[in-house]
């Protein structure tokens, strides 16, 4: 998969959540880079779902999100990674007047 980024910016009135991307679950392995590069000063948190994302019914904001354990209510620049299978993240910008780049890279073909 190609690098997919987001760019999440100015929480400092309301949490701004960026879009779900779907990630393929019959890849194996299914390992996912997850990369979250601050500019300024904010707050977030990366999530995923095992929720069935492609539902026609399915929406992010009823959707059933995990915080991410290494990068949770993160303030600085950090990167981690999916191990196993999930099928969608997002980034959510808890708070703060900056802005954060959102890269995730899943291995395969």
């Amino acid at each position: 998969m190609r690098p997919i980024v987001q760019t999440v910016a100015d929480a400092s009135a309301a949490v701004k959540y960026g879009n779900p991307i779907p990630l393929d679950v019959f890849i194996s392995p299914f390992n996912s880079s997850l990369s979250v590069t601050v500019t300024g000063t904010v707050n977030y948190t990366v999530q995923y779902t095992f929720d069935t994302v492609q539902d026609s019914d399915w929406t992010a904001a009823t959707g059933n999100w995990v915080d991410h354990p290494n990068l949770t209510t993160e303030t600085a620049t950090k990167d981690s990674n999916l191990a196993y299978p999930a099928t969608a993240v997002r980034i959510v910008l808890n708070s703060g007047t900056g802005s954060v780049r959102f890269t995730v890279i899943q291995a395969g073909i």
